[in-house]
């Protein structure tokens, strides 16, 4: 065997098949943790892998998963199909991703390798359906794994091979130590095992007492996030929380962030306050909602990726879906519910060609901004870090800094040379805008896309279609806006018309030089459509004392 510093995909004893399937996604060298792993692996080794995220560890295990189901049928006795792979991973939508990136690399030989994904709880019939062609591969959470070993219709005490723990440092922290106890009681005695991290906790240690024989540790010598040469880090100090709106808007309104951008916020609230906040400047974002059906978390990441909007707001999977070891369910910070503990965002999600990170919100763990700053320089490409601290958490700042800086005791996150004071010009309609983004107006816009989601629901279409009264009281619901409305005031009396004097031609004047002026400064501003609010804002006459009053009718 050639030395392992030059090995190459092609000198693996790979199947044809696998290496043109490894050509076709465009990949002329493994990264560092394929190169190490995928050799071991197929030694018939158990393996304990920590690397960086996106630094290939999902591509690390499918490979040899691959190549030994592939060996097998081709060389070893023939024996009834089985399920030969298990796959375990601690969200819906990393299943999604894993089942993905392992059909991909199984292009060419998709007759001799089947892969199911049981993730999603909503279509369990058709899943004990699809696990009854007993597939080779199978991936999901540990509940749902659960569940169907429970009901027979999924039986690996007799056929398992190779079981992955994918992102193993989260699968505690989402509450599933008690069903990977279990689980483990349904598999047989021996087994290769891989378990892949991106960091090595307490939970992860555990984790290898329960799974592993005798593994082989990779604790690969790279940094856990690229080098400065690919991964700019950036801390700009807010001096109040205003301070952080404003910079946001001026970032984006400026395009001083190019491309693609993720925004972290810490809860779920924040993240459709921040939403409203930029929709009013026509900076189109989304938020990526655990409380979303799957299909649809999935259709927002697929729209970014395909390049249909250059900003998704986003929250930690600690806070969007994983609550405290042991619960399946609980409260983030501020009461945010945890409406799906298996629907993280924030690491492993597989978000194409981002350029930048902000975080809006401080990350409350070092690992969290790991995970975080992993979404962008991915594959070579560059990308930046820019977060936002107000004085009170630079201590805070300090530990996470001395994480990322390790025996390196140089900074990390440089300052962001912004100076504040060239845009205080914007600063009185960053208030207007802060201050009409009310508590009621973020609980409105979550009704508001929940209702959307009915709608839309193909599952609901047939009730819909047998109760149109429940359709209708959907589409011509009350307005969603709390205000009352008054039809009364729509309509100005004859009277009050009468005793309306006209504007002299030179009033006329200023009025029409005013309009142009402010319609002009709003489509600076990006409120498009907004000319008409200050049409009706203008005063349109003096009044009979000659004091410039505004009309009040």
């Amino acid at each position: 065997m050639e030395d392992s510093e030059s090995l190459g995909f092609e000198h693996m004893g790979l199947d044809p098949r696998l290496l043109q399937a490894v050509t076709d996604m465009g990949w002329s060298r493994p990264t560092l943790i394929q190169e190490k792993a995928i050799p071991l692996a197929l030694e018939g080794k158990d393996l304990l892998a920590r690397a960086r995220t996106g630094s290939g560890k999902t591509a690390a295990y499918a490979i040899p998963m691959l190549q030994l189901l592939l060996h097998r049928k081709a060389t070893g006795p023939v024996v009834e199909q089985a399920v030969r792979g298990l796959v375990l991973v601690p969200t819906k939508e990393l299943a999604r991703q894993a089942q993905s990136m392992i059909q991909q690399l199984a292009t060419y030989c998709a007759r001799d390798v089947r892969v199911a994904n049981v993730s999603a709880a909503e279509d369990s019939a058709s899943q004990r359906a699809m696990l009854m062609e007993k597939p080779d591969v199978v991936v999901g959470t540990p509940s749902r794994i659960l569940s169907h070993l429970q009901q027979d219709s999924l039986k690996l005490r007799d056929s398992l091979e190779l079981l992955v723990v994918d992102e193993a440092d989260l699968l505690f922290s989402f509450g599933f130590e008690e069903e990977l106890k279990s689980l483990l009681c349904h598999l047989p005695r021996i087994y290769q095992a891989f378990l892949m991290s991106a960091t090595f906790n307490e939970d992860v240690q555990a984790l290898k007492e329960l799974v592993l024989h005798n593994p082989v540790t990779l604790k690969l010598q790279e940094s856990q996030l690229p080098g400065p040469d690919q991964l700019q880090q950036f801390q700009v100090v807010c001096e109040t929380e205003e301070d952080k709106f404003l910079l946001l808007y001026a970032l984006l309104k400026l395009s001083l962030i190019r491309g693609k951008s993720l925004l972290f916020v810490n809860t779920l609230e924040r993240s459709y306050r921040l939403r409203l906040f930029l929709e009013q400047f026509s900076i189109p974002t989304c938020v990526l909602n655990g409380e979303l059906p799957l299909r649809s978390r999935c259709h927002i990441i697929s729209q970014f990726n395909q390049g249909f909007y250059d900003c998704v707001i986003a929250t930690d999977a600690e806070v969007l879906g994983a609550p405290v070891k042991g619960k399946r369910r609980g409260r983030g910070p501020k009461g945010d519910k945890a409406s799906d503990p298996e629907a993280g965002v924030a690491r492993g999600i597989d978000f194409h060609h981002v350029s930048a990170v902000l975080n809006f919100d401080l990350p409350p763990t070092p690992e969290a901004y790991i995970h975080r700053a992993g979404r962008t320089a991915r594959a070579n490409n560059p990308g930046i870090v820019l977060t936002f601290v107000l004085p009170t958490e630079q201590s805070h700042l300090g530990k996470i800094e001395e994480l990322l800086s390790g025996e390196n005791r140089g900074p990390i996150l440089l300052p962001y040379q912004f100076r504040m004071e060239e845009i205080e010009g914007f600063r009185y309609r960053c208030r207007d805008a802060m201050r009409s983004v009310t508590k009621q107006a973020i609980r409105e816009a979550r009704l508001k896309e929940i209702k959307e989601e009915l709608l839309h629901s193909e599952k609901l279409k047939t009730y819909f279609e047998d109760n149109p009264r429940d359709l209708q009281l959907l589409r011509h619901d009350l307005p969603l806006h709390p205000a009352v409305v008054k039809p009364h005031l729509g309509h100005v009396p004859d009277y009050l018309e009468s005793e309306v004097p006209e504007p002299t031609a030179q009033l006329q004047a200023q009025r029409k030089e005013i309009q142009t002026h402010s319609q002009a400064l709003l489509r600076l501003l990006g409120l498009s459509g907004a000319e008409h609010i200050v049409e009706h804002r203008l005063p349109p006459f003096m009044d009979r004392r000659g004091s410039g009053a505004y009309c009040t009718a």
